[in-house]
């Protein structure tokens, strides 16, 4: 027997042994409490030890198999006669076991991490059915986890340097947005002037969920150095680059000096809780916590990167040289005329095309340590990057996902900041400039 042939029987080895469990899990007339819980915990260790290949193939089956009750949903003329069967039949089985996997202890866990199993390997499903299967499972997992997940059921928490040292070891890990280096960086992010809040919830205990990163400031911040590399209440000039406080800030907080919370990171640390908001949800409790703590602060703001606009510049740029190269006209071309005869004055004698001198500066980083050339350049990609958050869209929505979170929970784009975020990945993220998204309460719904 080939090697073809003996991973063949594998395969069939396995799809009928999960085929039999899962009948076992579904077929029983025993409905019972006990008998029900035995089943979801039965269901729970096959799954966590399965490698993740067959983990899909068992969620494929489950999704057909053990879904819509799809002969019944055909049936238009009983459906509209029985009101009730409609809705059973549209429940798909195996939401009634996903409730109960979620009862027992680390249930609601596994659910979630299920999801992100799915939402994490669907694309390398080649069969368009299964895909659309398992897309449904997902689905329905995040409507049940939807319900578990309201505000009623998160805990605000404080994360301090007294914190539960797996508590502050997380906050660390799960840090997406200014990578937390060594634990003196981490200490200042929960030191004086700081504050590091998380959403926990009761089935997840010591499991941040949400975790939201505030700088308290006398004004809104322009660089996010003023924050992760000093530990002081101050501010630094525009364009300048702190040397880093390695000492901890010890100073004892002068609650009159704060005016102002920055929200300068916020992350979503589980994968299977995608497409469930809980960042608005945590920036009501803050501002209500911060509100109470300091009766001074009336300014809240984010300092937010701006992921994806490089990105998107350099495609324009591309698309741009394109049609010139075919001789055709682009109907709102990337740069003025004025921004022309601008980059002339700093491109290389062998560049007679600006987009292509524009494209070549961009992608090397030669502006950044040349003051000329960052002179140029501050109102060309100031203007553009305006362009991405404020004008581009895609389905109506801005083609930037943390504008549409800010925007969707009421801030206004307020400022853009030049020289904002000069680390390596600021300059290839959005050529180092970061926005302030301002939350006026009286127009929002933080106040709620």
């Amino acid at each position: 027997m080939n090697g073809g042939d003996t991973h063949m029987k594998k395969r069939t080895l396995f799809t009928e042994r999960a085929s039999d469990f899962l009948e076992s899990v579904f077929s029983s007339s025993d409905v019972s409490i006990l008998s029900s819980e035995v089943k979801s915990r039965d269901f729970c260790q096959f799954y966590s030890n399965l490698e993740i290949k067959d983990k899909m193939v068992f969620l494929s089956m489950l999704a057909r198999q053990y879904g819509l009750h799809q002969d019944i949903e055909r049936g238009d003329a009983v459906i509209l006669r029985v009101e009730e069967r409609l809705r059973q039949s549209l429940v798909p089985q195996y939401q009634q076991l996903f409730r109960n996997v979620s009862r027992h202890e680390g249930g609601v866990k596994f659910l979630v991490d299920m999801r992100a199993d799915i939402l994490t390997n669907i694309t390398s499903i080649s069969n368009e059915t299964d895909s659309a299967y398992l897309r449904s499972t997902a689905n329905s997992v995040r409507d049940l986890l939807t319900l578990w997940f309201t505000v009623g059921f998160l805990n605000l928490q404080r994360v301090t340097w007294e914190s539960p040292c797996d508590m502050v070891q997380k906050v660390s890990d799960y840090e997406a947005v200014h990578p937390i280096r060594n634990w003196t960086d981490l200490k200042r992010r929960v030191g004086p002037y700081r504050r590091c809040f998380v959403f926990t919830h009761s089935s997840m205990p010591r499991e941040p969920v949400v975790v939201l990163h505030t700088a308290l400031t006398n004004e809104i911040t322009k660089s996010i150095h003023s924050i992760l590399q000093t530990g002081q209440f101050k501010p630094i000039r525009d364009g300048d680059l702190p040397e880093e406080d390695l000492s901890v800030n010890s100073e004892t907080e002068d609650s009159s000096k704060i005016t102002t919370a920055i929200f300068y990171s916020i992350t979503s640390t589980q994968k299977g809780l995608q497409g469930i908001d809980l960042g608005n949800y945590l920036i009501k409790q803050v501002v209500r916590e911060l509100q109470s703590e300091f009766p001074r602060i009336y300014q809240f703001s984010s300092l937010s990167p701006i992921p994806g606009f490089k990105e998107w510049l350099i495609m324009e740029i591309n698309r741009n040289l394109h049609a010139d190269d075919i001789g055709e006209t682009v109907e709102n071309p990337l740069l003025l005329d004025s921004e022309i005869e601008k980059l002339k004055s700093v491109s290389s004698s062998d560049c007679t095309n600006m987009y292509e001198a524009l494209k070549r500066l961009l992608t090397t980083h030669e502006w950044v340590s040349k003051e000329h050339m960052c002179k140029i350049l501050q109102s060309i990609l100031l203007r553009l990057c305006a362009r991405y958050l404020y004008v581009e869209k895609r389905r109506g929505y801005a083609l930037n996902p943390v504008a549409n979170f800010h925007l969707s929970n009421g801030a206004v784009l307020w400022r853009i900041n030049w020289l904002s975020d000069m680390s390596m990945r600021g300059i290839n993220q959005s050529c180092g400039m970061m926005v302030n998204y301002r939350y006026f309460l009286d127009n929002t719904n933080l106040k709620q």
